[in-house]
Formats: structure tokens, C-alpha cells, sequence
């Protein structure tokens, strides 16, 4: 007599279950769900049971229902029917309502503030006054910092009971900061020379630079000034005929000129005189 073995590993979940078996669980309210847990472009949710995403057969019906699933993946051995298999759910909200309650809660999600810890910056020690201006100082500058040093340091000097230094010691002796600033004066005693040739011949290509733009801008203004002084002598004649044509008009309708307007036509037509003969020189 054949027999029926019964299959033991996991089947695919289906969209719609033709059973008419319901879960002993209470109905589900789509309502008390999470937004992020429920879709119902597609009639999906989050299984409170096992936390699977699962199906919802009929969603349009009178009683809709959870589809039957596993707690496992489709294919696994030895498969676990979930206890919210054909579980009633209450479709309480429509399509628009659910996408508008996604919206606030990604919009709440989106304006907290982040939990990352930010660790400030450790800082680290302050340099000293000689390693801070080592680049920068001459050797006047750095002769003085050493002298200044050496007056106020008990460790760089020896002196006499009324304070006065007697001599400065040997450089083994003195202090860290000491002989930085010893080291320091003699450097820039050593490089003084180079130093000051290149400031020099820096200072000099800087003044044959100038006098080089000054002779450019010179040959160019030699190359336009004609052109320019007859565009300035040309543009003062066409004024002057203008305002010579306004004084006498040529039509006898023309609007007669006030003695105001014609006495500042005259001034005007005198300056333009005066310019024009100095253009023509």
C-alpha cells in the first residue's frame, strides 16, 4: 500500500490561502502597527510573532487574514509553522492615510538630533616664544631675545651679590631655552649675509621690475596718445557745432531760446573754445 510522505522543509509563502482556518490570536489592527512595519501598496506586514514580513490574503474582503508561513526562509529543513498563521487582520487605514503616517515618521526620524559621540581634539603643548619666531627673527632680533634671556635667567648667567651679571655661562650650562636662543643668535649671525644679499637682490629686481612697467606703459601711451588726442579734438569740434547750430537755428519756426538759456550756451560754447585750441597746439 503506497503511502504519502509529507514534505519537511519550507515552502515558498503564498499571496491568497484558500483555507478557512483562523488563529486563535486576536485580530491584528493595522492602526497599532508601526508605519515602517506595514505596506499596503503590496498588502504586506511585519508578523508581531515571528517578525517576518508576510502577506495578507484577501485585503479587500470582509476578513482578511495573515497568509499561513514558516519562521524560516523558503527551502529550510525541518520547518516551524509561525502561531500567527491565518491571524485576522483589521484593515483600518486606507493607502493615502498610511503614506501620509510614513511621511511624519521619517520626518520625525530625520530631525533628531545624532547620538555619535565626537571627541574634541586633544591639544598638545604649547611651543616656546624662540621655536614660534625661529623662521622669522634677524640676527639683531635674535641677539636681543638671547641678551634679554640671559638678564632674567639665574641659570644662563653669574652674578654678584648686587645683581649685576658678571658673565654668561658656558653653553652645556645653560638652560633648554638658553641654548636654543644661543643656538638661534649664532644661526642667524652665520646666514646674516646670505640673508642680506637676498633681500638686496630681491629689493633691486623689484625696482628694475617697476622701472620696466614704467617704460611699457609709456611706449604704449606714445603709440595711442595721437590717435587718443584726435579722438578728444574731434569729439570737442562735433560739441561745439552742436551747440553753435542751437544758438542760431536754422528754421525759422524753431523755439526761441530764453536770455538764461542763451547766456549758458554762450559759457559753454567759450570753454569748448578754449579746449579746442589747447587740443590743437
Amino acid at each position: 500500500m503506497l503511502t504519502r510522505t509529507r514534505d519537511l522543509t519550507a515552502q515558498k509563502r503564498p499571496r491568497r490561502a484558500r483555507s478557512r482556518a483562523i488563529s486563535t490570536l486576536p485580530p491584528l489592527v493595522v492602526s497599532s502597527l508601526k508605519p515602517h512595519e506595514v505596506d499596503l501598496a503590496y498588502s504586506t506586514l511585519v508578523c508581531p510573532t515571528c517578525r517576518t514580513w508576510v502577506p495578507i490574503s484577501t485585503p479587500h474582503s470582509s476578513r482578511p487574514k495573515l497568509v499561513p508561513h514558516h519562521t524560516e526562509k523558503a527551502g529550510t529543513d525541518d520547518p516551524i509553522r509561525c502561531p500567527g498563521s491565518h491571524r485576522l487582520v483589521t484593515v483600518n487605514l486606507t493607502v493615502d492615510q498610511w503614506f501620509q503616517r510614513l511621511e511624519e515618521g521619517l520626518t520625525q526620524t530625520n530631525g533628531r538630533r545624532s547620538t555619535r559621540v565626537i571627541r574634541k581634539p586633544k591639544t598638545g603643548s604649547t611651543p616656546a616664544v624662540m621655536q614660534i619666531v625661529g623662521g622669522t627673527v634677524d640676527d639683531k632680533t635674535a641677539r636681543k631675545l638671547d641678551e634679554a634671556h640671559v638678564r632674567g635667567c639665574s641659570t644662563c648667567s653669574v652674578k654678584d651679590d648686587k645683581g649685576n651679571i658678571l658673565r654668561t655661562v658656558d653653553l652645556t650650562s645653560r638652560c633648554a631655552d638658553g641654548r636654543r636662543l644661543a643656538q638661534l643668535a649664532a644661526h642667524t649671525k652665520r646666514l646674516a649675509p646670505t640673508r642680506r644679499k637676498a633681500q638686496m637682490d630681491h629689493e633691486d629686481f623689484n625696482d628694475r621690475r617697476a622701472w620696466g612697467l614704467r617704460l611699457l606703459h609709456e611706449q604704449q601711451w606714445q603709440n595711442a596718445s595721437e590717435s587718443v588726442a584726435d579722438a578728444d579734438l574731434q569729439r570737442v569740434r562735433d560739441t561745439l557745432a552742436a551747440l553753435i547750430k542751437a544758438l542760431n537755428p536754422a528754421r525759422i519756426d524753431a523755439p526761441q531760446l530764453t536770455d538764461w538759456e542763451r547766456a549758458d550756451l554762450m559759457s559753454a560754447i567759450t570753454l569748448l573754445a578754449v579746449q579746442e585750441e589747447q587740443l590743437s597746439r
